[in-house]
């Protein structure tokens, strides 16, 4: 804020009308950025033919709807609370909103009030009355500080460039809170599905123990030999190193979980499979245009461009003359008492302009470097568009095909099953060797931690799809601003 040469020193706007005229000219001015237009799909308009249905709106369904496990939704809701992951991004947010709010504060004047009191001394010798002179100033008003006039929409665009990049981080919020709820349902699942496999592994060693309690018998009384003991007891110790390997991954994989949610909880191993259609609801996938609406990494990838877009306006803007106003309004008064005396108004108008000639190429070079980084923010959109398809086509072909692999595994085991009874009856009977006995059992083990395994993939597709059609983005919806009016669609107030 200037101080006044002679008089006052506090600026402000002398006249309401003036303000209100210029306050017209500000917000009526046009941008220089140049017309926005959505990139057309790198992708094709369809996805699968064979997988895929028509449905409501993925992004709709809620994570509590989806997932309807009610442990699972207790542990999605913990995490969601306590991961510092998010945590970071949803002050990520914060960060953005504060300054999309400075910089919109570029477009209004900065008023201010002052008082101030000077004194001086001038020395005899500098007196034309040869006495020394002691001099007083007293000084009370309101000051506009120096505020461009945005005619060519420079700070119009930088505020456009700051709300985008707002509506991007917030966007990125929401993509991350879809990634983490995934990534917890696909942890709770690796672990639930551990628990299975220990379950069968502990009933496959219990009933590999009663086998070599009753071989040990049997040799004994010498009704069989001490090879077949070893055979019975080499199949014991495989179960148990299965069972110990499966205990160790068990205590990873629920650390693992542990982190993700960021707080302790209990999860004590459960017996029995996950059910799919008590943990999952069904899904319809959409056409991949409704990826666009509905994937907020999607979402957030064309707000950056449209920063991008918004950057070249300011630059532009960059070659025009900058026009500025300073003015202020006061009193002035060599006595204290005379401040607001008749004829102590004091006041400043003060416009100006200033033109740029030369830069060395400084404002070039600024446009050229915000079109090359638009065209990266372009090339950035469709990749980010093209990931999200094959995210989806990946999720629906998993889907398709681990279906068909399940319901093959369930065959190989039930075969295994009656392999395993028909090889002991053989055996019991002396119509076959105790080795084919040993291979069945072997196989039978095999067969049963692979369906559990082929079916924790399938699931883990149905995670992927929903992750991957923005599934639940509904509820993770912009966070309230009370300073930015209406952000979460790209709206605000002139």
């Amino acid at each position: 804020m200037n101080n006044l040469p002679t008089t006052c020193s506090l600026h402000a706007v002398t006249r309401l009308p003036v303000l209100a005229a210029v306050a017209v000219m500000v917000t009526g001015c046009a941008s220089m950025a140049p017309s926005y237009d959505t990139p057309s799909l790198p992708v094709s308009s369809t996805f699968a033919a064979d997988v895929v249905q028509q449905g409501a709106s993925v992004a709709a369904i809620g994570w509590r709807e989806y997932f309807t496990d009610p442990q699972l939704q207790t542990v999605i809701k913990l995490a969601l609370d306590n991961n510092r992951d998010l945590r970071t991004a949803v002050l990520r947010v914060e960060e953005a909103r504060a300054t999309y709010g400075i910089q919109r504060s570029e477009l209004f004047p900065t008023i201010g009030a002052q008082a101030g009191e000077d004194r001086s001394r001038t020395p005899a010798d500098l007196n034309i009355t040869g006495k020394p002179l002691i001099a007083s100033q007293y000084q009370v008003g309101l000051g506009l500080s120096s505020w461009e006039i945005d005619f060519w929409g420079r700070i119009r665009s930088l505020e456009d460039a700051a709300l985008e990049n707002y509506l991007a981080t917030d966007a990125a919020r929401r993509a991350a809170s879809i990634g983490l709820v995934a990534q917890v349902a696909n942890a709770y699942l690796a672990l639930r599905g551990l628990d299975e496999r220990i379950t069968l592994a502990r009933q496959t060693i219990a009933s590999r123990e009663e086998s070599f309690r009753i071989f040990t018998r049997r040799v004994e009384v010498g009704s069989t030999s001490r090879f077949n003991l070893t055979e019975v007891q080499t199949l014991l110790t495989q179960a148990q190193a299965l069972g110990i390997q499966l205990e160790l991954a068990r205590a990873a994989q629920f650390n693992a979980l542990t982190l993700l949610i960021g707080a302790p909880v209990d999860l004590p191993p459960e017996q029995g499979q996950v059910d799919e259609r008590n943990t999952f609801r069904e899904l319809r996938p959409g056409l991949p245009s409704d990826l666009l609406i509905q994937r907020p990494d999607i979402v957030a990838a064309e707000h950056q461009l449209k920063a991008a877009n918004a950057n070249i306006g300011a630059a532009r803007a960059a070659f025009f003359p900058r026009i500025a106003l300073t003015s202020s309004f006061g009193t002035a008064s060599a006595e204290l008492d005379g401040l607001f005396a008749a004829g102590s108004q004091a006041w400043i108008f003060s416009p100006s302009i200033s033109l740029p000639i030369f830069d060395g190429g400084r404002r070039r070079n600024t446009l050229s470097l915000t079109e090359v980084r638009k065209d990266m923010a372009v090339s950035n959109y469709e990749k980010t568009v093209q990931t999200a398809f094959r995210d989806v086509a990946d999720a629906l072909s998993a889907r398709l095909w681990l279906e068909r692999q399940v319901s093959i595994a369930r065959t190989a085991l039930t075969t295994q099953i009656e392999r395993a009874r028909l090889s002991q009856l053989r055996y019991n009977n002396g119509a076959s060797a105790f080795l084919d006995v040993l291979a069945a059992q072997r196989d039978l083990l095999d067969a049963e931690q692979q369906l559990v395994q082929t079916r924790r993939a399938l699931l883990s597709s149905h995670v992927s799809l929903y992750a991957a059609l923005g599934g639940g983005s509904i509820d993770f919806a912009s966070i309230p601003a009370t300073d930015t009016p209406n952000v979460s669609s790209g709206e605000r107030t002139p």
